[in-house]
């Protein structure tokens, strides 16, 4: 196995569709761990280093809500991609309120997820930084700094590891300030598509990061009914 290859920790019950998964992923490179519970899952992560988790909602032992939830108490950067099944559309919402980063609905192709995980490594990359590189450039908005190199939102001594995602919703308002945007020009562009349920997503991305910003009262994410969202900052 090459020792640059992304490590992968998929967790799926379904041995059948495990076996498909991991074939596939270590056809395409990748180096997979596998649980078929979320207490495995658990061991396996804590004591492991992972680049994306693959985690199926309906798990035994430990259900992959609870996973993500212990998942994200250690490390906020790391990539979850929630496996869940297509009549579950809540579960969907409830994995990205949790940190989850995206989902993919049972049964999918391999095509898709693969693409998936491609897109997500490829943005995760970054955060891989040696060490004598050198400090990624920061980005000012309102009294924060933004890194999105190193997944960073800091204001003063608050610091706060923001997932992919949050980082791209954020690197997309922060370039169109002041601006107003539909909700289908902000999924197609940080989501690649204006899905139905993403959009509901979408709206629990902007509670998060409202919460995020709301030490600097000039910055506010204001919801436009009907149209969108509007990013308010105080021009310098």
């Amino acid at each position: 196995m090459n020792e640059q290859a992304y490590k992968i920790l998929l967790v799926e019950d379904d041995a059948a569709l495990r076996f498909i998964v991991r074939d596939n992923l270590e056809i395409e490179q990748y180096q997979v761990d596998i649980a078929e519970d979320g207490e495995a899952a658990m061991r396996l992560f804590n004591a492991g280093n992972y680049d994306l988790i693959i985690l199926d909602v309906m798990l035994p032992k430990m259900d992959g809500f609870t996973v993500a939830r212990e998942i994200r108490k250690v490390n906020e950067q790391v990539p979850v991609l929630f496996l869940t099944a297509r009549s579950m559309n809540e579960d969907k919402i409830t994995g990205l309120t949790l940190g989850g980063d995206d989902y993919i609905t049972k049964p999918f192709s391999m095509e898709e997820l693969l693409l998936k995980i491609k897109i997500f490594l490829r943005r995760s990359g970054a955060v891989r930084v040696p060490k004598n590189s050198a400090p990624a450039d920061s980005l000012a908005i309102g009294k924060y700094s933004f890194l999105e190199q190193d997944l960073l939102l800091s204001c003063g001594d608050y610091q706060r590891r923001l997932t992919l995602k949050e980082a791209e919703l954020i690197k997309f308002l922060a370039a169109h300030p002041n601006k107003v945007l539909t909700r289908d020009e902000i999924l197609v562009s940080v989501w690649g598509t204006n899905d139905y349920f993403l959009g509901r997503s979408l709206d629990v991305f902007i509670s998060r990061l409202r919460k995020y910003f709301s030490l600097d009262p000039e910055i506010r994410i204001v919801n436009l009914h009907g149209i969108g969202f509007r990013f308010h900052v105080k021009s310098s």
